[in-house]
């Protein structure tokens, strides 16, 4: 789908969507409790049907309470069961990685496959722990999907380095509490995205699961034999999916953005304070964050700890004065796509100058930017970052591959025109 964009100030009250990654996390487990649990303002994108389908496959049960099934019932299977079977974790990052270690806890084949970009993304961070274990894994090459396991996951004492994905990280966080015995995890270099593993934990502890943390969030000790305890849950507001909207706030008419907690343990939080660090004007405002237009200047900012805020803090810098460098950003180009270069290709056809590097960027605001043709490149973060970036065009701007936003803010588009936004 394309979609031409006429630029013109976006101004206006949103209701941020679900965060995802509370919503992936709730659901896994409720799915691993054993009894029911009712999960309120649920994200229903892409990403959450692909989490519902795996979950059914181990043996939960899923109903909807309402219409568009942001409401669900579910009854938890206790321990997941799937033998010979093929969980489709569609385009998925977040499902394959988190429900990978609890397709291993028993002696099952199972056989994990996806679509799009997915089967390229690695799942090497595993293979360590796999192994130690005696499970059977086969695939085509390059430890990527389609990936068939068999053999069971054990107790033991694992290791992994802190500068992959943290969702391998919260996987394993997910499966050895139900095993029979006591494990460790030891993060062997500096964490990065320690707060999405934060994140995990602190559903965990919600459904009743006990794991000891050192400070540093380097070590994890993880009793046996535990049980998750069924929990009605209701999730809180994407920060991730509001920092489009700060944007479109500080670059055009003020915007208003309800459902969000003023504290969370979401990482994308993060975009509060390094708006703020840039000149931007952002307050609290009567129980919601409100935006509002605000020259700004550029900065340093690492993303290491937020990585899913780099291509909208670049549209950010791009729009501010002066020279902006994003840092810490190396593992983006493992994500949807390369979301490093994808950024700098929109950003350069926009009249923007940039210089890319392995892990970052160097941008130059440019102030106002040049319209023209971009590609989201089946990214929902790309064709979001690019429609930020249209507010600030000074001619149209077309974005082939707009159903991207499907992946995780369905409604985006219509979001967008009730706040201003004139497509065609």
């Amino acid at each position: 789908m394309d979609i031409t964009i006429q630029p013109h100030p976006i101004g206006g009250t949103v209701q941020v969507p679900p965060s995802k990654s509370l919503s992936h996390r709730a659901l896994i487990c409720a799915a691993l409790a054993d009894g029911k649990s009712v999960l309120d303002h649920l994200l229903v994108s892409e990403d959450i049907v692909a989490t519902c389908s795996v979950l059914e496959a181990f043996g939960a049960k899923i109903e909807k309470l309402n219409e568009d099934g942001s409401k669900l019932k579910m009854i938890g299977c206790g321990r997941p069961s799937a033998d010979h079977v093929t969980l489709d974790c569609h385009e998925s990052g977040s499902t394959v990685r988190f429900l990978m270690p609890l397709a291993a806890l028993d002696a099952a084949e199972v056989t994990l496959t996806g679509r799009g970009r997915l089967p390229k993304r690695p799942l090497e961070p595993y293979r360590p722990i796999f192994d130690a274990s005696q499970i059977n894994w086969q695939t085509a090459g390059d430890d990527a999907l389609p990936l068939t396991l068999s053999g069971a996951l054990k107790p033991g004492d694992y290791t992994m380095p802190g500068d992959v994905s943290s969702q391998f990280i919260s996987g394993l966080l997910f499966a050895l509490p139900l095993l029979n015995g006591p494990s460790t995890l030891r993060i062997t270099t500096a964490l990065e995205s320690r707060p999405y593993v934060d994140l995990t934990l602190g559903v965990l502890k919600y459904y009743g699961i006990t794991i000891d943390v050192s400070e540093d969030g380097r070590f994890y000790a993880i009793p046996g034999g535990q049980h998750y305890k069924p929990a009605d849950f209701s999730v809180e507001g994407d920060y991730s999916q509001a920092a489009f909207w700060f944007a479109f706030g500080v670059n055009g008419r003020a915007v208003r953005c309800e459902h969000l907690p003023k504290t969370s343990l979401q990482g994308d939080a993060a975009i509060i304070p390094l708006i703020r660090q840039m000149g931007g004007q952002i307050d609290w405002q009567d129980g919601a964050w409100v935006a509002k237009p605000s020259a700004r200047h550029g900065i340093d900012m690492d993303v290491s700890q937020c990585p899913d805020l780099m291509p909208i803090l670049a549209v950010l810098a791009a729009t501010a004065e002066g020279r902006s460098r994003i840092l810490g950003a190396g593992r983006l180009r493992l994500k949807e796509s390369d979301r490093l270069s994808a950024m700098a290709d929109l950003l350069t056809r926009l009249g923007v100058r940039v210089e890319e590097a392995p892990d970052g960027m160097t941008i130059w605001g440019a102030g106002q930017l040049k319209g023209g043709e971009i590609d989201a490149v089946n990214d929902h973060r790309i064709a979001m970052a690019a429609a930020a970036a249209s507010e600030c065009c000074s001619d149209p701007l077309t974005i082939h591959g707009a159903e991207a936003v499907r992946k995780s803010y369905p409604d985006f588009w219509q979001d967008f025109r009730q706040n201003g936004g004139q497509t065609a």
